[in-house]
C-alpha cells in the first residue's frame, strides 16, 4: 500500500542564517555558509535542550514551550556565528566557535530582548489599541475579536515590511532553499540542485506558520478567557504565551504529519504568508543547504528506507 507523502516525515528543521543554513536533526546540528571567498565553511555541534529534564520535551502541550525556547536560542546562535564571518571584513574561513560560554550568555540575553519585543509589539500593543475603541463596542466577545484582528494585521504588515529589506531578502532566499531541500527529501527525491530547484519553498511545520498559529491560537484564547481587572487582563496576555506556545507546537507538529482536508484549511493561511518569507533561491544556495543537510542527515538512508530508493556511491550493505 502506498502511503501518503506526509507519512515520508524526516525529522529535520533549520533555519536561514547570513549567507547559509542551519540544519537541525534531533541533538545535533550544522551550520554552513558561504563566505566572502566563495567557499563553504561547514560547523557540526550538538545542542543541549534549555529543558532542565529531557522528557519535559516529549511531554504534550509542555513540550512546545521548550521547543519554542529552544528554537530562539539556537537561531540566535547560529545567526551570531554566520554573521560573524563577516565583520568587519576579517572572514578568514578560520573555524569558528558555535556554542562558548560567550556565545551562549549573549544568545540568552538576545533572546529574552527579542522575547519582550514580540510581547509588546504583538500581544499587549494589539490590547492597548482595541481599548481605544471599547468605548463605542458594547459587546466584550466584539472587542476581543477586534484585538485578535489588530494582532493578526501587526503580524502580517511585521512580515511585509522586514521582507522588503535588502538584506533580508537575501536570508529570504536561503530559507527557500532550506525548505525545498527538506520537501526534496520528504517527495523521495535525491539531494541535487537540480531536484531541489524544482521542490516547493513552503513547508507546513515552517516557523512562519508556527508564528501565524501563535496569534491564532491567542485570539481564540482571548476570545473566551475573560477577566474584568484590566491589570489581569494585561497580565493574561503574558502569562498564557506559553500555553499558546505550547497549542501552537502540538498543531504545527500534526500538520507536518498530516494531510487531511481540515489540517490543509489550518495549513493555508501560514502557507501563504511563506511566500513573503521565502524566495526563490539561486543555484549557490541550494548548495549551500545541501551541504548543511549533508553534514547531519543521512538522506541517502532515508531515501533508501522511506521509498526504497538508491542512491550510486551508497554503501547500503554498511548501512
Amino acid at each position: 500500500m502506498s502511503r501518503n507523502k506526509n507519512d515520508h516525515y524526516s525529522g529535520i528543521g533549520g533555519q536561514a542564517v547570513l549567507e547559509g543554513i542551519m540544519m537541525k536533526n534531533k541533538e545535533r546540528y550544522s551550520v554552513a555558509v558561504r563566505l566572502p571567498s566563495g567557499e563553504i565553511n561547514v560547523a557540526l555541534e550538538e545542542y543541549e535542550s534549555f529543558a532542565p529534564v529531557k522528557v519535559l520535551n516529549r511531554i504534550p502541550f509542555i513540550r512546545g514551550i521548550f521547543n519554542f525556547i529552544d528554537s530562539l536560542i539556537l537561531g540566535t546562535r547560529t545567526l551570531n556565528y554566520s554573521a560573524s564571518f563577516y565583520e568587519d571584513e576579517e572572514a578568514d574561513g578560520r573555524k569558528k566557535d558555535t556554542g562558548g560560554a560567550g556565545e551562549k550568555v549573549v544568545s540568552v540575553i538576545t533572546v529574552i530582548v527579542s522575547l519582550a519585543f514580540a510581547v509588546l509589539l504583538f500581544m499587549l500593543l494589539p490590547y492597548f489599541l482595541s481599548q481605544f475603541i471599547r468605548r463605542w463596542v458594547l459587546s466584550d466577545t466584539l472587542t476581543a475579536i477586534i484585538e485578535g484582528v489588530i494582532r493578526i494585521l501587526i503580524f502580517v504588515l511585521y512580515l511585509v515590511a522586514i521582507s522588503a529589506m535588502k538584506d533580508i531578502k537575501r536570508v529570504f532566499m536561503y530559507h527557500g532553499a532550506e525548505h525545498k531541500c527538506i520537501n526534496c527529501l520528504e517527495s523521495g527525491l535525491p539531494l541535487t540542485i537540480d531536484n531541489v530547484a524544482m521542490s516547493s519553498r513552503q513547508h507546513k511545520r515552517c516557523g512562519t506558520s508556527f508564528l501565524f498559529f501563535v496569534v491564532f491560537v491567542s485570539v481564540v484564547l482571548f476570545v473566551f478567557i475573560r477577566v474584568d481587572d484590566p491589570v489581569m487582563r494585561v497580565a493574561a496576555r503574558v502569562l498564557l504565551i506559553p500555553v499558546i506556545a505550547g497549542i501552537s507546537y502540538e498543531i504545527i507538529r500534526l500538520a507536518g504529519r498530516t494531510d487531511n482536508i481540515f489540517i490543509r484549511i489550518l495549513s493555508a493561511p501560514g502557507l501563504m504568508l511563506q511566500k513573503l518569507t521565502t524566495r526563490e533561491p539561486d543555484d549557490e544556495m541550494i548548495e549551500v543547504a545541501i551541504v548543511a543537510v549533508d553534514a547531519v542527515f543521512d538522506w541517502r538512508g532515508y531515501l533508501y528506507n522511506e521509498f526504497g530508493i538508491m542512491v550510486d556511491g551508497y554503501d547500503y550493505d554498511y548501512q
